[in-house]
């Protein structure tokens, strides 16, 4: 059993890892949360595939810092919810038409910026 549940949490990190790989070019996925679901996942079932995800050049040095309290980037937060609300701001706006969803989306979008923002800014970063 134990075999197993270390099995389906690599299958989850690694479709974590997916998403937040999509999410860099996808902007209504979030990349952060995913890659830091990855690494959740990873530490609880493959050192070798956790180690991988911490050292990776494009993305760990992001999930390290998140972990040690270092914040996030101010270029990122800046990025990160430009976009956001660019693709939210056009979802709203041109593909929803129901407007209990277009409230929905535009919490959403609040809450993500919210949690954005409310994260320490990384200094030097």
């Amino acid at each position: 059993m134990k075999q197993l549940k270390m099995v389906l949490l690599m299958i989850a990190g690694t479709i974590s890892l997916v998403l937040g790989v999509l999410g860099i070019v996808l902007p209504l996925l979030p990349t952060t949360p995913f890659l830091l679901l990855a690494a959740a996942c990873y530490v609880r079932s493959s050192e070798k595939l956790y180690n991988w995800l911490i050292t990776n050049k494009y993305f760990g040095s992001y999930i390290q810092n998140y972990r040690d309290g270092n914040g996030i980037p101010l270029r990122a937060k800046v990025i990160g919810v430009s976009t956001l609300w660019l693709a939210m701001s056009f979802t709203i706006l041109f593909v929803v038409p129901l407007l209990p969803i277009k409230l929905l989306l535009a919490g959403i979008g609040a809450y993500f910026t919210w949690f954005i923002l409310k994260q320490k800014t990384l200094q030097n970063g």
